[in-house]
Formats: C-alpha cells, sequence, structure tokens
C-alpha cells in the first residue's frame, strides 16, 4: 500500500489531524488501540506497531478503515532497534510522511528488587527505554516543523502506590528524563515533545477489578479506573495545532491519583 500525502493534496477540513500521519508503537491493544483510532478520527493516517497481536492489530485496522481512515499494521518488536526502524521507514513508505510519533509501547515486569534477574532487566530497558530512543531518534530524521512527539509514561514516576514496581519504574523515569532534554534539540525545529503519564487505567495489563486495582482503586479520586479512550484523547490534543505551544510537559491523567 502507498497513499503518499503532498501539499496539494492536503486541503483544511474540520479534522485537526489531516493531512498527518502518525506512527503508534504497540499500537494494537489497550491504551495504544485507543490512540490509533483516534488521531485516525482526527483525521491522521496511522500506522501502528504489533509484536505478539496480530489479530488485535488488524481488529483496529477494520475499525479505522470502517469509519473511512488510512491505517497500517506493522510487526515490529520494540525491544529490537533494526524492527523499530524499520517501522518508521514501512511508515514513509506508506503515506510519504511522518508527523506525530507516539511511543506508547512498553512491558510492565515486576518483582522484588533481589530477585529481578538480568534477562528481564534487559527485556525491560529493551523495550520501554531503548525502543523509545530507537523510534524517535528514526522518526526525526523525516519531521519538518510541526511535528509532534508523545511518550507514554506513567504515573508511577510521582507516586509507587505498590512494591515491586522499581524495574518499570526506572525505565518511565529514563522516559521522563529523556522528554525534558529533547525540547531543547528539536525545539528549534518546531517540534514538540511532551510525555502522558497515565495513572491507573483498564488495559491488558491492569484490568480494572484486577489484583492491582484492589490496592490502588482507594486512591482514586474520582473513584474510578480511568478508560483509555480519555488516555487518547489527551494525546489528540497534544498531537494537534492548538498543542503547538506545549513541550516538555509531564502531564499527568491519573484521576487524581497522585493528587
Amino acid at each position: 500500500m502507498s497513499i503518499a500525502l503532498s501539499p496539494e493534496t492536503i486541503t483544511p477540513t474540520a479534522k485537526p489531524l489531516a493531512g498527518k500521519v502518525a506512527l503508534v508503537t504497540g499500537g494494537s491493544r489497550s491504551i495504544g488501540a485507543a490512540i490509533s483510532k483516534r488521531l485516525a478520527r482526527d483525521g491522521a493516517h496511522v500506522a501502528l506497531t504489533y509484536s505478539a497481536s496480530p489479530a488485535k492489530a488488524a481488529e483496529v485496522v477494520k475499525a479505522v478503515e470502517a469509519e473511512g481512515g488510512h491505517a497500517l499494521a506493522i510487526a515490529a518488536d520494540a525491544g529490537e532497534p533494526d524492527a523499530v526502524r524499520s517501522a518508521v521507514a514501512r511508515t514513509i513508505a506508506a503515506f510519504g510522511r511522518l508527523d506525530i510519533l507516539v511511543n506508547n509501547a512498553g512491558l510492565a515486569l515486576g518483582g522484588a528488587i533481589d530477585e529481578i534477574n538480568s534477562e528481564t532487566y534487559e527485556r525491560m530497558i529493551a523495550v520501554n527505554v531503548t525502543g523509545v530512543f530507537v523510534a524517535t531518534q528514526e522518526a526525526v530524521r523525516h519531521m519538518g516543523h510541526g511535528g509532534r512527539i508523545i511518550h507514554i509514561g506513567s504515573s508511577m514516576t510521582r507516586y509507587a502506590a505498590f512494591p515491586t514496581a522499581s524495574l518499570y519504574t526506572l525505565t518511565k523515569g529514563a522516559v521522563a528524563g529523556f522528554n525534558r532534554s529533547l525540547v531543547r534539540d528539536l525545539g528549534p525545529r518546531g517540534i514538540t515533545v511532551n510525555t502522558v503519564h497515565p495513572g491507573p487505567t483498564d488495559t491488558d495489563m491492569n484490568p480494572d477489578g484486577g489484583p492491582v486495582s484492589k490496592i490502588v482503586g482507594p486512591g482514586m479520586a474520582i473513584g474510578r479506573y480511568g478508560q483509555p479512550h480519555e488516555i487518547a484523547s489527551l494525546v489528540a490534543f497534544l498531537a494537534g495545532p492548538e498543542a503547538a505551544f506545549i513541550t516538555g510537559a509531564d502531564i499527568l491523567a491519573d484521576g487524581g491519583f497522585t493528587a
């Protein structure tokens, strides 16, 4: 599939992301799927990566196309740098450009600090840190003025509500630091960089009603878990033209969990 966009084919519409191309890593499930669908609904052509869920990725593509949008699912393990670079290349080959990168792919492997083995550590770093770095590095080589980079972090960097999450929090803290430094590199090029930190959200990894929810649920100021589409709404705003003056921000979307 090749759907190249040029300035001549971009016309003003009510959709704020019309004419834009987005790449969402880990875009086949939960928050990633909601982001992929929302960006497409707002007019963007969307490429989404997946690792172990081809059927779910196909469902996202089908849902986008059912609403008249364009989507492309790409098999790419976020922990494999060459696969990440290839995903960026395939996005540009299919759609002709890249305007928005959402670094959403991530793992949450836990354990007591003295029990985490080197394989678990290396895998978490590969997906949650190296994958973010490589995707960003490759994407900005193709982004122009008005580009958007949005990382998905975690409210755990502000408030660790339970034990066994030290490795996960380490990786998300690295992303937050990366975010703040990137603004100095990319601001002069007109590219914004922001991180959304979801609080407890109903996902495959942390379902509402699951074991973690019994611990953190009482701390939710609004009395409930977040929903993936609520995180996607914030990402869509940051990806759009009205967020052009927002960069370097760490934005909590956590229902008051860390308040």
